[in-house]
């Protein structure tokens, strides 16, 4: 009993240090501590601030390249195979939630403003000045898409023009690799991402002392008003998961005509391992079981649907990633036309959808938006800080969501078999070759 005893203390020890060191973790402690500091020190704390822009102009330096190479891989990359009445259904049903999640998540933002607490009013970082320059007409808007000298753009950090050069020049890639059969270029740039993506993990491991000297620089400047406007952003984006769920649901329902009170109890599994991990990836083998063994799905839709969910269907961060961009606004005061709105719901639409790759996490993504719309990035750490919670919030949408898109694609094509889904019969579904996705299992991590 005692060998027994001291064995599970032993585990119990490993698998806390464990959890202990998780960068999530070593960043809530800093977070935490960050915050407290700066209450005790007021002012003071400040004079820290500048190692935590140091951070944050680190991941700036990567998204440039970084966006590049990876638009370019994903346009050079792309074939014509899966095309066709599957595929035009579970493209049209995921695009169509994406943009409900991002306006569901605009208009939250825009109602609880919940980056008003804090101000960060001061002037636009000079790096992002000229693409934070407002235009005066909607055509000057769309010209300001294409630059004249794309290293011109590439100096001042302008991600519009550059994502239309790297989106052309993909295609041209895709083209070129068709004709010829060469991929030099395109293998080439593939490695360059991946040598970006080495430079964000590096960058990533001194987050906890960035986080804590941003978030102790910020507490000292405006108080406890730091840990309202976290709960803020946090409370927004767990009703706009709230509110996304139940349009699935209630969508589901209507066009399946199966009774919804069911499919809560089909998804608890997935659910209770979506929430634990924050990985689509690791959920998905159970996701695709569920799909076809309860929920009564075909073995073709389910395959199809939900692998292609793993990169194109985040609804979970799209919603999130939208009010990002409002909390930035908000917290830097700055005004967005409705046109930069649109704008930056397309661009947290396409960062989910394979068309803007961008590795290395929450940090990148929330860099990569803001120096897009010249948005101020001071805040990016309180949102860094908790984004643990808001990794929760995101993977049990795009989790479920994704369930319920082949739910309705099953049901267009009449491959969803009620007996199952009732309860009457059984079915065994395949098992999946993990090595095939494992590259979509990666992008869907990076969207958690």
């Amino acid at each position: 009993m005692t060998n027994q005893s001291t064995t599970n203390g032993g585990r119990g020890l490993a698998t806390a240090w464990r959890i202990a060191r998780h960068p999530a973790s070593l960043i809530a402690a800093a977070a935490v501590l960050g915050i407290v500091f700066g209450l005790v020190t007021g002012e003071w704390a400040g004079n820290l601030k500048f190692i935590g822009d140091l951070f944050i102009r680190l991941i700036q330096m990567a998204i440039v390249p970084l966006v590049m190479a990876s638009v370019i891989v994903a346009t050079g990359s792309m074939t014509g195979s899966g095309m066709g009445r599957l595929a035009g259904r579970t493209f049209a049903w995921m695009i169509g939630f994406s943009v409900v999640a991002a306006l569901v998540g605009w208009g939250l933002a825009a109602t609880l403003q919940p980056g008003v607490g804090i101000d960060y009013s001061g002037s636009v970082d000079p790096a992002l000045q000229d693409s934070a320059t407002p235009t005066s007409t909607w055509q000057e808007t769309i010209l300001g898409f294409v630059s004249t000298n794309i290293f011109n753009a590439m100096s001042t950090a302008s991600m519009l023009p550059i994502i239309v050069f790297s989106l052309l020049f993909g295609l041209a890639l895709n083209g070129y690799v068709r004709a010829t059969g060469n991929r030099l270029v395109l293998t080439l740039l593939d490695q360059l991402q991946q040598i970006v993506l080495g430079m964000i993990r590096l960058v990533m491991r001194i987050a906890p002392i960035g986080v804590f000297c941003l978030l102790a620089a910020l507490a000292g400047d405006v108080g406890f008003a730091v840990v309202t406007t976290a709960l803020s952003y946090l409370g927004s984006t767990l009703l706009g998961v709230v509110i996304v769920s139940v349009l699935f649901f209630i969508v589901v329902a209507a066009r399946t005509r199966l009774n919804p009170w069911a499919l809560p109890a089909k998804l608890a599994e997935q659910t209770v391992i979506a929430v634990t991990t924050t990985s689509s990836a690791v959920t998905f083998p159970t996701v695709l079981k569920n799909a076809v063994e309860k929920v009564g799905i075909s073995q073709r839709v389910a395959s199809f649907t939900l692998s292609v969910g793993l990169t194109m269907g985040s609804y979970g961060a799209v919603l999130n990633y939208t009010i990002v961009i409002l909390f930035l606004a908000q917290a830097g005061r700055v005004e967005l036309t409705p046109g930069q709105i649109v704008l930056g719901m397309a661009l947290a639409i396409m960062l989910n959808m394979g068309t803007i790759t961008v590795p290395g996490g929450f940090a990148v993504a929330a860099t990569f938006l803001a120096t897009s719309l010249g948005l101020p990035l001071e805040a990016v750490g309180l949102l860094i800080a908790v984004d643990w919670f808001t990794g929760i919030f995101r993977t049990f949408l795009n989790v479920n969501g994704d369930t319920m898109v082949a739910m309705l694609v099953a049901t267009g094509t009449d491959e969803i078999d009620r007996d199952v889904y009732a309860g009457r019969t059984t079915v065994t579904a395949e098992a999946i070759d993990e090595d095939a996705l494992s590259e979509k299992f990666a992008t869907a991590d990076r969207a958690d």
